[in-house]
Protein backbone atom coordinates (compact mmCIF):
# COMPACT_ATOMS: atom_id res chain seq x y z
CA UNK A 1 0.00 0.00 0.00
CA UNK A 2 1.65 3.19 -1.20
CA UNK A 3 0.58 6.70 -0.12
CA UNK A 4 -1.39 8.52 -2.82
CA UNK A 5 0.30 11.09 -4.99
CA UNK A 6 0.30 14.47 -3.28
CA UNK A 7 0.42 18.03 -4.57
CA UNK A 8 3.46 20.28 -4.08
CA UNK A 9 4.40 20.53 -0.43
CA UNK A 10 3.95 23.92 1.18
CA UNK A 11 7.32 25.17 2.41
CA UNK A 12 8.32 26.34 5.85
CA UNK A 13 9.19 29.73 4.38
CA UNK A 14 5.65 30.18 3.05
CA UNK A 15 4.21 29.39 6.48
CA UNK A 16 6.63 31.85 8.11
CA UNK A 17 5.60 34.58 5.69
CA UNK A 18 1.88 33.97 6.30
CA UNK A 19 2.34 33.90 10.09
CA UNK A 20 4.59 36.95 10.16
CA UNK A 21 7.45 35.09 11.86
CA UNK A 22 10.87 33.77 10.88
CA UNK A 23 11.38 30.32 9.32
CA UNK A 24 13.35 29.42 12.47
CA UNK A 25 10.23 30.09 14.57
CA UNK A 26 8.25 27.74 12.34
CA UNK A 27 10.96 25.10 12.71
CA UNK A 28 10.99 25.49 16.49
CA UNK A 29 7.18 25.27 16.59
CA UNK A 30 7.38 21.74 15.25
CA UNK A 31 10.70 20.53 16.62
CA UNK A 32 11.33 22.52 19.84
CA UNK A 33 7.96 24.02 20.85
CA UNK A 34 9.22 24.94 24.33
CA UNK A 35 11.30 27.66 22.69
CA UNK A 36 8.30 29.39 21.07
CA UNK A 37 5.80 31.63 22.82
CA UNK A 38 2.18 30.51 22.96
CA UNK A 39 1.13 33.43 20.73
CA UNK A 40 3.74 32.73 18.03
CA UNK A 41 2.98 29.02 18.07
CA UNK A 42 -0.72 29.75 17.63
CA UNK A 43 -0.02 32.02 14.63
CA UNK A 44 2.23 29.40 13.04
CA UNK A 45 -0.27 26.58 13.49
CA UNK A 46 -3.12 28.73 12.19
CA UNK A 47 -1.12 29.65 9.08
CA UNK A 48 -0.04 26.02 8.60
CA UNK A 49 -3.65 24.85 8.71
CA UNK A 50 -4.78 27.50 6.25
CA UNK A 51 -1.99 26.61 3.81
CA UNK A 52 -2.26 22.84 4.25
CA UNK A 53 1.21 22.52 5.74
CA UNK A 54 1.56 19.23 7.62
CA UNK A 55 4.93 19.96 9.20
CA UNK A 56 8.54 19.16 8.29
CA UNK A 57 8.93 16.12 6.05
CA UNK A 58 10.65 13.49 8.21
CA UNK A 59 11.89 11.60 5.17
CA UNK A 60 14.15 14.57 4.44
CA UNK A 61 16.13 13.55 7.50
CA UNK A 62 17.03 10.25 5.85
CA UNK A 63 18.16 11.30 2.40
CA UNK A 64 20.42 8.30 2.12
CA UNK A 65 17.44 5.96 1.94
CA UNK A 66 14.69 8.34 0.82
CA UNK A 67 12.73 7.00 3.81
CA UNK A 68 13.13 6.73 7.54
CA UNK A 69 12.61 2.95 7.69
CA UNK A 70 10.75 3.55 10.94
CA UNK A 71 7.14 2.73 11.82
CA UNK A 72 5.31 5.00 14.24
CA UNK A 73 2.78 3.76 16.78
CA UNK A 74 0.45 6.52 17.97
CA UNK A 75 -0.45 5.17 21.39
CA UNK A 76 -3.05 7.62 22.73
CA UNK A 77 -2.05 6.60 26.26
CA UNK A 78 0.59 7.48 28.82
CA UNK A 79 3.89 5.97 27.67
CA UNK A 80 4.00 3.58 30.65
CA UNK A 81 0.79 1.96 29.35
CA UNK A 82 2.86 0.31 26.63
CA UNK A 83 4.74 -1.62 29.31
CA UNK A 84 2.14 -2.00 32.07
CA UNK A 85 -0.90 -3.25 30.15
CA UNK A 86 -0.65 -6.89 29.06
CA UNK A 87 -2.75 -6.39 25.93
CA UNK A 88 -0.75 -3.35 24.86
CA UNK A 89 2.45 -5.32 25.41
CA UNK A 90 1.17 -8.17 23.24
CA UNK A 91 -0.02 -5.78 20.53
CA UNK A 92 3.31 -3.94 20.40
CA UNK A 93 5.18 -7.25 20.33
CA UNK A 94 3.30 -8.12 17.15
CA UNK A 95 4.15 -4.74 15.64
CA UNK A 96 7.81 -5.13 16.65
CA UNK A 97 7.99 -8.62 15.17
CA UNK A 98 7.04 -7.34 11.72
CA UNK A 99 9.39 -4.36 12.03
CA UNK A 100 12.29 -6.65 12.94
CA UNK A 101 11.57 -8.96 10.02
CA UNK A 102 11.61 -6.06 7.57
CA UNK A 103 14.49 -4.09 9.01
CA UNK A 104 12.36 -1.24 10.36
CA UNK A 105 12.70 0.68 13.58
CA UNK A 106 9.75 1.30 15.89
CA UNK A 107 8.84 4.69 17.36
CA UNK A 108 6.13 4.96 20.02
CA UNK A 109 4.41 8.36 19.93
CA UNK A 110 2.45 8.78 23.19
CA UNK A 111 -0.39 11.28 23.02
CA UNK A 112 -3.04 12.40 25.46
CA UNK A 113 -5.08 15.58 25.35
CA UNK A 114 -2.24 18.05 24.89
CA UNK A 115 -2.46 20.78 22.28
CA UNK A 116 1.00 19.82 21.02
CA UNK A 117 0.01 16.20 20.25
CA UNK A 118 -0.78 16.76 16.54
CA UNK A 119 2.57 18.51 16.08
CA UNK A 120 4.33 15.62 17.77
CA UNK A 121 2.66 13.19 15.37
CA UNK A 122 3.37 15.04 12.11
CA UNK A 123 6.96 15.69 13.20
CA UNK A 124 7.66 12.02 13.90
CA UNK A 125 10.35 10.67 11.56
CA UNK A 126 8.35 7.68 10.35
CA UNK A 127 7.19 6.21 7.04
CA UNK A 128 3.76 5.07 8.27
CA UNK A 129 1.57 5.02 11.36
CA UNK A 130 -0.27 2.45 13.43
CA UNK A 131 -2.83 4.18 15.65
CA UNK A 132 -4.26 2.70 18.86
CA UNK A 133 -8.04 2.98 19.10
CA UNK A 134 -9.28 6.54 19.39
CA UNK A 135 -12.22 8.74 18.42
CA UNK A 136 -13.23 9.91 14.96
CA UNK A 137 -12.65 13.56 15.91
CA UNK A 138 -9.24 13.03 17.52
CA UNK A 139 -6.90 15.76 16.15
CA UNK A 140 -4.04 13.29 16.43
CA UNK A 141 -5.66 10.95 13.92
CA UNK A 142 -6.35 13.85 11.59
CA UNK A 143 -2.70 14.90 11.93
CA UNK A 144 -1.47 11.44 10.94
CA UNK A 145 -3.77 11.34 7.91
CA UNK A 146 -2.67 14.84 6.87
CA UNK A 147 0.90 13.61 6.33
CA UNK A 148 -0.36 11.39 3.47
CA UNK A 149 1.58 8.47 4.87
CA UNK A 150 -0.18 5.12 5.38
CA UNK A 151 -2.28 5.01 8.56
CA UNK A 152 -3.68 1.78 10.03
CA UNK A 153 -6.03 2.07 13.00
CA UNK A 154 -6.48 -0.70 15.52
CA UNK A 155 -9.98 -1.10 16.93
CA UNK A 156 -11.43 2.02 15.32
CA UNK A 157 -12.60 4.41 14.16
CA UNK A 158 -13.00 3.48 10.52
CA UNK A 159 -12.45 6.59 8.43
CA UNK A 160 -11.42 7.62 4.94
CA UNK A 161 -7.69 7.65 4.38
CA UNK A 162 -6.98 4.85 6.87
CA UNK A 163 -7.23 1.08 7.13
CA UNK A 164 -8.85 -0.74 10.05
CA UNK A 165 -7.81 -3.89 11.91
CA UNK A 166 -10.26 -5.14 14.56
CA UNK A 167 -12.32 -8.05 15.77
CA UNK A 168 -16.11 -7.80 15.69
CA UNK A 169 -16.44 -6.35 19.18
CA UNK A 170 -20.23 -6.16 18.99
CA UNK A 171 -20.65 -9.85 18.16
CA UNK A 172 -18.14 -10.88 20.83
CA UNK A 173 -19.87 -8.73 23.46
CA UNK A 174 -23.24 -10.24 22.56
CA UNK A 175 -21.83 -13.74 23.00
CA UNK A 176 -20.10 -13.19 26.35
CA UNK A 177 -23.01 -11.20 27.80
CA UNK A 178 -25.39 -13.99 26.82
CA UNK A 179 -23.21 -16.32 28.87
CA UNK A 180 -22.81 -14.14 31.96
CA UNK A 181 -26.40 -12.85 32.07
CA UNK A 182 -28.22 -16.13 31.45
CA UNK A 183 -30.57 -16.60 34.39
CA UNK A 184 -29.80 -13.26 36.06
CA UNK A 185 -32.39 -10.60 36.90
CA UNK A 186 -30.22 -7.59 37.67
CA UNK A 187 -27.32 -7.30 35.17
CA UNK A 188 -24.69 -4.56 35.06
CA UNK A 189 -21.79 -3.45 32.86
CA UNK A 190 -18.32 -2.36 33.88
CA UNK A 191 -17.08 -0.23 31.01
CA UNK A 192 -13.84 1.11 29.64
CA UNK A 193 -13.74 4.90 29.04
CA UNK A 194 -16.35 6.27 26.65
CA UNK A 195 -14.32 9.23 25.34
CA UNK A 196 -10.98 11.00 25.60
CA UNK A 197 -12.07 12.88 28.75
CA UNK A 198 -12.00 9.54 30.62
CA UNK A 199 -14.49 10.54 33.25
CA UNK A 200 -15.87 8.05 35.78
CA UNK A 201 -19.65 7.85 36.13
CA UNK A 202 -22.64 5.52 36.37
CA UNK A 203 -25.58 5.67 33.95
CA UNK A 204 -28.52 3.36 33.34
CA UNK A 205 -29.20 2.18 29.81
CA UNK A 206 -26.27 4.09 28.35
CA UNK A 207 -26.93 4.61 24.64
CA UNK A 208 -24.01 3.16 22.65
CA UNK A 209 -24.63 5.62 19.85
CA UNK A 210 -23.57 8.48 22.15
CA UNK A 211 -20.16 6.92 22.87
CA UNK A 212 -17.19 8.30 20.87
CA UNK A 213 -14.73 5.44 21.52
CA UNK A 214 -15.53 2.79 18.85
CA UNK A 215 -14.44 -0.26 20.88
CA UNK A 216 -16.46 0.80 23.92
CA UNK A 217 -19.42 1.73 21.70
CA UNK A 218 -19.44 -1.62 19.90
CA UNK A 219 -19.14 -3.63 23.10
CA UNK A 220 -21.97 -1.68 24.70
CA UNK A 221 -24.09 -2.32 21.61
CA UNK A 222 -23.36 -6.04 21.88
CA UNK A 223 -24.29 -6.08 25.57
CA UNK A 224 -27.52 -4.24 24.73
CA UNK A 225 -28.31 -6.80 22.02
CA UNK A 226 -27.81 -9.63 24.51
CA UNK A 227 -29.98 -7.96 27.15
CA UNK A 228 -32.85 -7.60 24.70
CA UNK A 229 -32.48 -11.19 23.48
CA UNK A 230 -32.59 -12.40 27.09
CA UNK A 231 -35.72 -10.36 27.83
CA UNK A 232 -33.88 -7.88 30.06
CA UNK A 233 -34.68 -4.17 30.08
CA UNK A 234 -31.57 -2.39 28.80
CA UNK A 235 -32.84 0.99 30.01
CA UNK A 236 -32.61 -0.33 33.58
CA UNK A 237 -29.10 -1.82 33.22
CA UNK A 238 -26.52 0.25 35.15
CA UNK A 239 -23.27 0.93 33.31
CA UNK A 240 -20.30 1.85 35.47
CA UNK A 241 -17.73 3.71 33.36
CA UNK A 242 -14.11 3.56 34.52
CA UNK A 243 -11.44 6.14 33.73
CA UNK A 244 -9.08 3.49 32.40
CA UNK A 245 -8.21 -0.19 32.39
CA UNK A 246 -7.41 -0.22 36.09
CA UNK A 247 -8.38 -2.71 38.81
CA UNK A 248 -8.56 -0.16 41.63
CA UNK A 249 -10.82 2.10 39.59
CA UNK A 250 -13.02 -0.88 38.70
CA UNK A 251 -13.29 -1.86 42.37
CA UNK A 252 -14.41 1.66 43.29
CA UNK A 253 -16.96 1.86 40.46
CA UNK A 254 -18.32 -1.60 41.32
CA UNK A 255 -18.77 -0.53 44.94
CA UNK A 256 -20.73 2.46 43.66
CA UNK A 257 -22.90 0.20 41.51
CA UNK A 258 -23.60 -2.11 44.42
CA UNK A 259 -24.43 0.81 46.71
CA UNK A 260 -27.10 1.87 44.23
CA UNK A 261 -28.39 -1.68 43.64
CA UNK A 262 -27.23 -4.42 46.08
CA UNK A 263 -29.22 -7.02 44.10
CA UNK A 264 -26.87 -7.00 41.09
CA UNK A 265 -26.22 -10.60 40.07
CA UNK A 266 -24.40 -10.46 36.71
CA UNK A 267 -21.49 -8.19 35.72
CA UNK A 268 -20.12 -7.96 32.15
CA UNK A 269 -16.72 -6.24 32.32
CA UNK A 270 -14.87 -4.94 29.26
CA UNK A 271 -11.50 -6.30 30.37
CA UNK A 272 -10.09 -8.95 32.68
CA UNK A 273 -8.53 -6.24 34.85
CA UNK A 274 -11.89 -4.57 35.32
CA UNK A 275 -13.46 -7.94 36.10
CA UNK A 276 -10.88 -8.61 38.82
CA UNK A 277 -11.66 -5.21 40.33
CA UNK A 278 -15.33 -6.17 40.36
CA UNK A 279 -14.57 -9.46 42.10
CA UNK A 280 -12.66 -7.64 44.83
CA UNK A 281 -15.64 -5.41 45.54
CA UNK A 282 -18.35 -8.04 45.72
CA UNK A 283 -19.31 -11.53 46.85
CA UNK A 284 -18.49 -14.78 45.03
CA UNK A 285 -22.17 -15.17 44.12
CA UNK A 286 -21.96 -12.41 41.49
CA UNK A 287 -21.56 -13.82 37.99
CA UNK A 288 -18.69 -11.96 36.27
CA UNK A 289 -17.15 -12.00 32.81
CA UNK A 290 -14.03 -10.30 31.51
CA UNK A 291 -12.33 -9.70 28.18
CA UNK A 292 -8.89 -10.64 26.73
CA UNK A 293 -8.24 -14.09 28.27
CA UNK A 294 -5.15 -12.76 30.02
CA UNK A 295 -3.26 -14.50 32.82
CA UNK A 296 -5.71 -12.80 35.22
CA UNK A 297 -8.61 -14.64 33.61
CA UNK A 298 -6.90 -17.97 34.14
CA UNK A 299 -5.82 -17.07 37.68
CA UNK A 300 -9.33 -15.99 38.75
CA UNK A 301 -11.33 -18.49 36.72
CA UNK A 302 -12.92 -15.78 34.59
CA UNK A 303 -15.26 -16.37 31.72
CA UNK A 304 -13.85 -14.07 29.07
CA UNK A 305 -13.40 -13.20 25.40
CA UNK A 306 -10.15 -14.50 23.93
CA UNK A 307 -8.49 -12.55 21.15
CA UNK A 308 -4.93 -12.55 19.79
CA UNK A 309 -3.62 -9.02 20.26
CA UNK A 310 -0.16 -9.99 19.06
CA UNK A 311 -1.57 -11.19 15.75
CA UNK A 312 -3.59 -7.99 15.40
CA UNK A 313 -0.49 -5.91 16.07
CA UNK A 314 1.43 -7.82 13.42
CA UNK A 315 -1.42 -7.31 10.94
CA UNK A 316 -1.47 -3.57 11.63
CA UNK A 317 2.26 -3.28 11.02
CA UNK A 318 2.19 -5.42 7.88
CA UNK A 319 -0.65 -3.34 6.39
CA UNK A 320 1.07 -0.06 7.26
CA UNK A 321 4.24 -1.24 5.53
CA UNK A 322 2.49 -2.13 2.30
CA UNK A 323 0.73 -5.45 2.88
CA UNK A 324 -2.91 -6.42 2.61
CA UNK A 325 -5.26 -5.60 5.47
CA UNK A 326 -6.07 -8.85 7.28
CA UNK A 327 -9.64 -9.57 8.39
CA UNK A 328 -9.73 -10.34 12.12
CA UNK A 329 -13.48 -9.90 12.50
CA UNK A 330 -14.15 -13.48 13.59
CA UNK A 331 -10.86 -14.04 15.41
CA UNK A 332 -12.35 -14.27 18.89
CA UNK A 333 -14.04 -16.85 21.11
CA UNK A 334 -15.75 -17.01 24.49
CA UNK A 335 -13.88 -19.03 27.10
CA UNK A 336 -16.25 -20.24 29.84
CA UNK A 337 -14.88 -20.70 33.35
CA UNK A 338 -16.04 -20.81 36.96
CA UNK A 339 -16.99 -17.11 37.25
CA UNK A 340 -20.20 -17.86 35.34
CA UNK A 341 -20.65 -21.40 36.59
CA UNK A 342 -18.69 -22.96 33.75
Amino acid sequence: MQPPASPRRVTMTEVARAAGVSPMTVSYTYNRPERVSRESRARVLEAATALGYAGPDPSARSLRYGATRTLGVVLGEHLTYAFDDAQAVAFLAGVAEVCAERGYGLLIVPTGAGEEDPTRVVSAAVDAYVAWTTTADDPVLEAAVSTRRPVVVHGGPEREGTSLVSIDNRAAAHAVATEVWSGVRHPAVLSLPVDRLRETFVARGLDPDTVPYPVTRDRLAGYRDAARDLGLDWSAVPVGVCSGNDEADAEAVTSQLLAQDPSLDGMAAMSDRLAVGAIRATSPSLRVSGWDDSHLAQQHGLTTVAQDMRAQGASCAAAALGGQVADHGDDWRVVTRASTGG
